[in-house]
C-alpha cells in the first residue's frame, strides 16, 4: 500500500499484522506534520478504509 498525494500533502500509511493497528503520517513539504491512528481486522487494512481516513482528514482540516 503506497502513499496518497492530496493538494500538496502526502499521506504514508503504515501498520502491524499484528497488533492489527496502524498509522498514516502526514506531511507537507516533506515536513511531518501529523499521524492519524487506525485499527483494522482481517489479515490487512483495506485500500477503502485508509481513503476513507484520509477524505475525513481532509474534510476536518479543509485541505
Amino acid at each position: 500500500m503506497g502513499a496518497i498525494d492530496r493538494n500538496g500533502y502526502r499521506f504514508e500509511p503504515e501498520y502491524s499484522l499484528i497488533e492489527k493497528n496502524g498509522a498514516i503520517h502526514v506531511y507537507n513539504k516533506g515536513e511531518f506534520i501529523d499521524e492519524v491512528k487506525f485499527s483494522f481486522s482481517g489479515k490487512y487494512p483495506e485500500l477503502d478504509q485508509i481513503e476513507q481516513l484520509v477524505d475525513e482528514y481532509c474534510e476536518e482540516r479543509g485541505i
